[in-house]
């Protein structure tokens, strides 16, 4: 019967020169995006549809990074970036299924006298679906068809059916190779020489029409070899889904999504959803985190038609710990209420596009975005200013239009970093929001845990206890960037140095004779070294009385700038401002603050 074990991945990674090594386990089949790939991703040819084999659970193993491991990439050549795998690649097949059939020869049952090996004459292939579960489910067509055929063979062992039926698979197709679309080439290249010399029956979980992608490379390569093929119809996973739930899936409209690409085969979707390939419980876990308003429950079926088959309706919060996900294992949510994360998925391909297409971006590296970042974190903060001078006012619908506006380029910078990232195969924008967010709640037991907190110091106090704990650094001024601007860095280093006890006692008053004492100190010395004391000095006076230094500066160079264009105003010209006397300046200074006070 069919053993106990689960369709894994087993990746063993070793680095060689750069490139990371994938390996591959019988029976499973990759995703594929339905979307153009950069020329950095291997996961897929562009333009293909996402397939995959079978039932609700993919025979395959996720090729998306899961947590705590790097994701596996290897490059395709330029040349590959748009090409898809069409009649192209499957002549080329067909081509290399001819060459090969000398070599089958000799491992197989001679052929029969009316089979010559020609191009212009070809054998007979028949393609049949085993079904979604156990041999019950087989039709009594393909058991004939089976019986009556010599030469079979299975795509994979690793399915229940399977245990009746004695032929080769190509499990070990699946252990040798690197990539998912290698896998495939080499079983329709072993069949289309094996259909050559001889009657072949070849054998594939659920139904051979329903997410097969060897099936539709034999069949686009058959014609060119001139190659009579059949596929009989069999049961699906999707029969066996429908019937369990007694939904119709046309009258309820229900969609099927890829489990390992939920977040964009879903966007934008209302449900129902039928998540295919939700084969382990990292990829239930991001099914759970791609939803901004998630549902209250989802229904977890699986290894439907076995005798341990199992329906269970899931809180949302529990979706990942339920059950042990195994590769017959799918996902039914019977109304989403909203959108997932569709403009993130859509922006995302965006990015891709543009990294890909683009002169400029293609060559643009971390580094050289350094000063891009920095612009536009410069003119988010420039709007911030902006709206805090009316925070006492009714919105300004034109400010907030621009503070979108300039989220959304601080925003493409951050996807770019990360998308720079992705084609080293660090990690990915996906990671980068997965870690912020687990974080966020581990650092917030207040919220998420046992933890009492009243109020925001107490708040503060435990982020900054487990963030110490994290990082296990040796001081606490550890971490602070060196390129924050100087007063935030002055800032920064006092507030941290006070938070470990380097305080005294008595107030505002201490930073006061502090300051004296340092005005002093340039008196006597003008140096630069005693100027950045008084300055430090200054930045304590700030922080004992709870005021950023940063913005404090920032809204009084603005006030002079301010005051100083009423100045132009007055004088009239440069030439008269320029040859005003200290009695006019003061004079002229007066006015404009008042005019200030009065706008006020």
């Amino acid at each position: 019967m069919w053993p106990d074990h689960r369709l894994r991945l087993r990746v063993q990674r070793w680095r060689a020169r750069g490139r990371e090594r994938q390996h591959l386990v019988a029976g499973a089949l990759p995703i594929r995006l339905a979307c153009h790939l950069g020329p950095h991703d291997w996961r897929a040819h562009p333009g293909e549809p996402p397939r995959n084999d079978r039932g609700p659970g993919p025979a395959s193993a996720r090729q998306f990074r899961t947590a705590g491991a790097r994701p596996h990439r290897q490059r395709p050549r330029h040349r590959d970036r748009r090409r898809s795998v069409g009649a192209g690649r499957c002549r080329a097949l067909a081509r290399r299924a001819t060459r090969c059939v000398g070599f089958h020869r000799s491992l197989h049952r001679p052929a029969r006298r009316d089979r010559r090996l020609s191009p212009d004459v070809a054998g007979r292939l028949t393609i049949v679906g085993l079904g979604p579960a156990g041999p019950e489910l087989i039709t009594p067509q393909v058991t004939e068809r089976l019986a009556a055929t010599p030469t079979v063979r299975l795509r994979t062992a690793r399915h229940p059916a399977a245990a009746v039926v004695e032929a080769p698979s190509y499990d070990h197709v699946y252990e040798a190779a690197d990539r998912f679309a290698d896998v495939y080439e080499e079983i329709a290249r072993d069949l289309l020489a094996l259909a050559a010399v001889d009657d072949l029956v070849y054998a594939v979980p659920g139904s051979p029409l329903v997410l097969e992608r060897t099936v539709e490379l034999v069949r686009e390569a058959a014609t060119d070899m001139d190659l009579e093929l059949e596929i009989l119809p069999a049961v699906s996973f999707l029969d066996t889904v429908w019937s369990r739930l007694q939904v119709d899936p046309i009258e309820a409209g229900v969609r099927l999504i890829d489990g390992h690409v939920f977040a964009t085969a879903a966007a934008g979707q209302t449900g129902p959803l039928l998540v295919a390939h939700a084969h382990a419980n990292h990829v239930l876990s991001d099914i759970k985190l791609a939803f901004e308003e998630p549902p209250a429950t989802a229904i977890i079926l699986q290894r439907l038609g076995l005798p341990d088959e199992r329906i269970v309706e899931v809180a949302w919060a529990d979706l990942d710990r339920e059950l042990e996900a195994d590769h017959l294992t799918s996902l039914y949510l019977p109304e989403v209420a909203e959108p997932v994360a569709h403009e993130f998925a859509r922006f995302d391909e965006l990015v891709r596009t543009l990294r890909d297409e683009c002169p400029w971006d293609r060559k643009q590296t971390h580094a050289s975005l350094r000063r891009h970042l920095l612009e536009e974190t410069h003119e988010v903060l420039e709007v911030l200013d902006a709206r805090a001078a009316l925070a006492d006012t009714e919105p300004d619908p034109d400010l907030d239009d621009h503070l979108a506006e300039e989220l959304g380029d601080l925003l493409y910078q951050i996807y770019f970093h990360a998308r720079l990232a992705s084609e080293r195969g660090s990690f990915t924008v996906a990671d980068v929001a997965r870690g912020v967010h687990d974080k966020l709640v581990i650092r917030h037991p207040h919220v998420f845990g046992d933890v009492e907190a009243d109020d925001a110091e107490t708040a503060v106090s435990t982020w900054e206890e487990i963030k110490a704990q994290e990082k296990q650094r040796d001081s606490v001024l550890d971490g602070i960037p060196p390129s924050l601007p100087g007063l935030a860095l002055a800032a920064k280093i006092q507030k941290k140095a006070a938070s470990a006890g380097f305080d005294w006692d008595g107030g505002v008053e201490v930073a006061y004779a502090d300051v004296e004492a340092e005005l002093a100190e340039v008196r006597d010395d003008p140096s630069e070294h005693e100027v950045g004391d008084l300055l430090f000095a200054g930045v304590q006076v700030a922080r004992r009385l709870d005021v950023d230094p940063e913005a404090a500066l920032r809204s009084a160079a603005q006030r002079f700038a301010s005051r100083f264009r009423r100045v132009e105003v007055l004088a009239g010209s440069p030439e008269a401002l320029a040859a005003a006397d200290e009695n006019q300046l003061t004079a002229w200074w007066a006015v404009a603050k008042s005019a200030e006070s009065l706008a006020d």
